[in-house]
């Protein structure tokens, strides 16, 4: 339980937050129970300041964008969720974008192509956060963030300070924010190239085509459930398992794309391990390929 001390400090500091409320509209699979505490930073000062009263108040607390590569679970998650979104300034400055951590990739891929800056585009349909981004290296349709990153922004939550990343450590979806928990993203910067506006449209939409002729967009999902496997495709090893369909409670393994698990509509987080659980099983003993969940868990 929070100590009503930490309340008051909130309310001293103006920093936004919500006491009691659903995790269902926080991730894009629609799953889970109830955060004890959300908070609504808007600046990277505020962000800061949270993050050291909660330190201080020896209150857990975990960092999330816009929810896209999550795992509620069903209960009472006890502590503070922190969300990004608020932080949303995003600028051009000649050939860089610089944004912060709670701009969404659309919103990044869009002033990217407004500027006429090519590199960017691979993100445009991506549904999380520059934050999300860059601790997992995001990628698709052959580019990633490793690939236009040159610079970042973190907060030590231990220390307190703040610190310039040059080299953010980055392989398949690793990066230095994943090995040290303590790092947490304020702000990354971008070097693109320039580029013809009406070309960067046209490959933004021809991603978003493939995106929806591949996907299942119709169903709340956090994306591709499982990391890839060395030498392997986690949906093609799914698939060949004779497992696309397969459902327990109201979740499924996606009709459209093995590597999906979806949101039927009344998912349960035990649902979606419990099937979890059988896929990583059937596809160990058919292919002696262990698969790892790409999606974070937070309960």
């Amino acid at each position: 339980m929070i100590a009503n001390g930490v309340w008051e400090a909130l309310d001293r500091l103006g920093i936004p937050y919500r006491r009691t409320m659903s995790l269902k509209p926080l991730s894009t699979f629609r799953i889970g129970g109830t955060a004890e505490l959300v908070l609504l930073p808007d600046s990277g000062e505020q962000l800061a300041d949270t993050v050291r009263l909660l330190r201080q108040a020896e209150v857990r607390m975990e960092i999330l964008g816009n929810g896209s590569n999550v795992l509620f679970g069903d209960g009472l998650l006890e502590g503070a969720l922190i969300l990004t979104k608020g932080m949303d300034a995003c600028r051009v400055e000649g050939t860089q974008v610089i944004a912060e951590a709670g701009v969404s990739l659309a919103t990044l891929a869009n002033t990217a192509a407004q500027a006429s800056l090519t590199g960017l585009e691979f993100v445009r349909g991506i549904p999380g956060t520059v934050g999300g981004a860059l601790t997992m290296n995001a990628g698709a349709y052959g580019g990633a963030m490793s690939d236009v990153t040159v610079k970042g922004l973190a907060l030590n939550a231990r220390t307190g300070k703040r610190m310039e990343l040059t080299d953010h450590s980055y392989g398949y979806r690793e990066s230095v924010y994943l090995s040290n928990p303590d790092l947490i993203c304020l702000r990354g910067e971008f070097s693109l190239r320039e580029g013809d506006r009406g070309v960067i449209d046209d490959t933004m939409r021809s991603f978003a085509t493939q995106r929806k002729e591949k996907q299942p967009l119709e169903y709340p999902s956090a994306g591709s459930y499982f990391k890839r496997p060395a030498g392997h495709f986690a949906g093609k090893l799914i698939e060949d398992c004779g497992l696309k369909g397969h459902t327990v409670g109201g979740a499924q393994i996606s009709r459209k794309h093995a590597g999906f698990i979806i949101n039927l509509g009344d998912a349960t987080a035990d649902d979606v391990l419990r099937l979890e659980e059988f896929v990583r099983g059937e596809v160990f003993r058919r292919f002696g390929v262990t698969l790892e969940r790409e999606v974070r868990l937070i309960r």
